[in-house]
């Protein structure tokens, strides 16, 4: 669904060194979120994707990198297992199974 909400997204280059970057979503899923992005990350890169607005992690990976435009690029991160209840939605689609 497509909801604007602050994210933090956390990880590691391939030097090691570690970066955080505050962003913002496109959209959201039970699965992920498409969340647009200054630091080049790589697919299938370990991220963790911290919600301010309920202080909760969750483990991902990165899905899908999109083309840069304006020095940000969209990039999917997907859950490394479902969590619905990790987004601030009342009333969530009704195939987000909240029993996973």
């Amino acid at each position: 669904m497509l909801l604007d909400l602050p994210v933090v997204i956390c990880g590691k280059f391939p030097s090691q060194t570690p970066f955080q970057e505050e962003t913002f979503t496109i959209t959201v899923s039970a699965h992920g979120a498409l969340v647009m992005l200054a630091t080049k990350v790589a697919l299938r890169q370990k991220l963790v994707v911290k919600n301010p607005s309920n202080s909760e992690e969750c483990d991902a990976q990165v899905a899908y990198i999109g083309t840069s435009y304006a020095g940000l690029s969209q990039v999917a991160v997907e859950f490394a297992k479902p969590s619905p209840g990790f987004w601030p939605i009342d009333t969530p689609p009704p195939d987000w199974n909240r029993t996973h």
